[in-house]
């Protein structure tokens, strides 16, 4: 199923996610229908907390489908090891229409468990590491538009703001 996309502004966006106790039918469902979502919107991720779900899980996908073995789901992930450093400019699916360059790490080792509950272990580089980071901070409260300083940030959010107001958001 595919669940709405919470943008910026939404509380539960600007929170914490709690962890995952157990690998219940509910969690799997989530887990679902993030997949789902994350296709349809298209997005190269997800993170539970765009999707209302106050849950330290996220879905990746830079090959957006088209690598049957790129899908990876983390439940409760933690970085292992983060170096190196990367300026793309990179957008959100809870901010659309907007991007901005932010920093990020080159490369990004996660653990956490996969949709079975299993243990595991992942490295990525260059677009993926980005993703990484770009998802866990969802699950620590953070949108890409608390990354920026300045005018930069002001910009993105007086226009969100503008059109909140209009009803346009």
């Amino acid at each position: 199923m595919i669940r709405p996309i919470l943008k910026y502004g939404d509380a539960v966006l600007h929170n914490a996610a709690a962890a995952v106790d157990a690998m219940t039918p509910e969690v799997e469902r989530l887990v679902s229908d993030m997949i789902d979502t994350m296709y349809a919107a298209p997005g190269i991720g997800l993170a539970a907390t765009q999707v209302g779900a106050a849950l330290r899980v996220f879905v990746v996908d830079v090959s957006i489908g088209r690598d049957p073995q790129g899908l990876i789901v983390m439940i409760n992930p933690e970085f292992v090891e983060r170096d190196g450093m990367q300026l793309e400019e990179e957008g959100c699916l809870s901010v659309p229409g907007f991007n901005a360059t932010v920093v990020r790490p080159q490369r990004a080792v996660i653990r956490g468990l996969d949709r079975t509950g299993a243990e595991r272990q992942v490295e990525g580089t260059g677009l993926l590491a980005r993703a990484f980071q770009h998802e866990m901070d969802h699950l620590d409260g953070t949108l890409f538009v608390d990354r920026l300083r300045g005018i930069k940030r002001d910009l993105i959010v007086r226009k969100i703001k503008r059109l909140s107001r209009a009803g346009n958001w």
